[in-house]
């Protein structure tokens, strides 16, 4: 009986990568070895960038609402704390955009916490 290896799906597989890695430089992009690597590697980055996105947006909304907040008299720890104990429920991604785009409300925010 003759082997049977079912090409349609392995160069359905291989298509799959290869486009992929379209963008690549030189081999990167149409050997097919070289190409599964990069691909991997890159969905590998990434899963895992998709984690430090998020953290990074975080640090930055802490930066701009640290120095919005400074320029009223308050550091931001000071600021979150008056915040929870005032039991203002405004999230980071918020007051980061009040005290870079909105100053007025974002001094007034100040002022209810104050």
């Amino acid at each position: 009986m003759p082997r049977s290896v079912n090409a349609v799906a392995s160069r359905a597989r291989r298509k799959k990568v290869l486009k992929l890695a379209k963008g690549n430089f030189g081999s990167r992009s149409n050997v097919w070895t070289v190409a599964k690597n990069t691909v991997e590697k890159g969905l590998q980055y990434a899963y895992r960038d998709r984690k430090t996105k998020k953290r990074n947006f975080r640090s930055l909304w802490i930066q701009r609402i640290n120095a919005g907040a400074r320029m009223h008299g308050l550091t931001y720890s000071e600021f979150i704390g008056k915040l929870a104990k005032k039991e203002i429920d405004l999230n980071r991604k918020v007051l980061a955009d009040l005290a870079m785009n909105h100053p007025k409300a974002f001094e007034a925010v100040i002022k209810a916490v104050k």
